[in-house]
């Protein structure tokens, strides 16, 4: 089992639910509103008058044997509008109740 972080725009947010949907990836905790910037690229996200976008946020508990399938699914919505932001990270889950 893997935890995967998804961090994006909130206009994605459809197509990730839809994306998890798919992969019969159920278990996952969203924030509506989160605000940051990417590291790299992209428009800051903090929900104020000179950057007014606001981002979202999924943790997502994944199947190991799901997961590549998952960050590929991602890395396609991701390359479609990539001035929105995109971007996921994967922990590996020790135990869990």
């Amino acid at each position: 089992m893997k935890a995967v972080f998804i961090a994006y725009d909130q206009a994605h947010h459809h197509k990730i639910i839809d994306t998890l949907d798919r992969l019969s990836c159920r278990g996952f905790t969203s924030w509506e509103q989160v605000s940051g910037r990417g590291s790299n690229t992209g428009e800051p996200h903090y929900g104020t008058h000179a950057w007014p976008s606001l981002a979202s946020a999924i943790l997502a508990m994944v199947p190991d044997d799901r997961v590549s399938s998952l960050l590929a699914r991602l890395k396609a919505i991701d390359d479609e509008s990539p001035r929105l932001g995109l971007r996921a990270f994967v922990w590996n889950i020790e135990c869990a109740i």
